[in-house]
């Protein structure tokens, strides 16, 4: 099959932002190193959902991964049939985009986040009002603001957050405060930037946001 007539999934928000692949054969995404698509973050399942083109079109298919795949904005609970555009999320980690083909790919498929807030995540680096933030964040508290950021605007549970921070494997054993601490920690390291504004905002009751104003 031409490359150009082949489907296409491109990364979006994520870790492998920017990067695509043909699906002209099954793909298996995941954090283990045997995958197709290896995702490295802890809230990614080792083998966590598949792609499978066939006759009737690619099939979306998750693998039982204990964070679960979101696809248009829904819960993944059986495979489904992707549609050109199709938006699925690998935990809250990854955001993959789906295309018939080559030829529908937009010239720009990962618009950029805004605000007064920017992280890199290949750098691992965060900016506020245009100044870095120095020394660099721990890996938590960069890992819980990069969660926060991908969901600028929307309020994210602390169970999603704890898996996020901590994965599968230790989420269960994190207490209430060790989370509250990570948080405190981090709003404590964005005030010393810019103290104008709080960022972190608590929904007491469902959990934490992400208040991002422009520039």
């Amino acid at each position: 099959m031409d490359s150009e007539d082949s489907p296409i999934l491109v990364a979006q928000n994520g870790p492998l932002r920017g990067e695509r692949w043909l699906i002209d054969h099954p793909l298996v995404l995941g954090r283990d190193s045997g995958c197709d698509v290896v995702i490295p973050d802890r809230q990614i399942s080792r083998y966590h959902v598949r792609l499978t083109p066939g006759v009737n079109g690619v099939v979306l298919e998750d693998l039982g991964s204990k964070n679960g795949t979101h696809y248009n904005g829904a819960r993944l609970e059986m495979p489904v049939v992707l549609q050109d555009g199709d938006v699925f999320q690998v935990a809250l980690a990854q955001e993959f985009q789906f295309l018939n083909s080559d030829a529908t790919m937009p010239l720009d498929s990962s618009p950029a986040l805004g605000g007064r807030l920017r992280l890199d995540i290949r750098a691992r680096q965060v900016w506020v009002h245009q100044a870095q933030v120095s020394p660099p964040l721990s890996a938590q508290q960069f890992q819980l603001l990069w969660v926060l950021y991908q969901h600028s605007g929307q309020v994210v549970s602390r169970e999603a957050l704890v898996a996020a921070v901590w994965g599968d494997e230790q989420s269960a054993g994190v207490t209430d405060q060790a989370l509250d601490a990570l948080i405190r920690r981090l709003r404590e390291r964005l005030a010393g930037v810019d103290a104008g504004h709080p960022y972190l905002v608590t929904v007491r009751g469902h959990g934490l946001m992400l208040e991002n104003p422009a520039e």
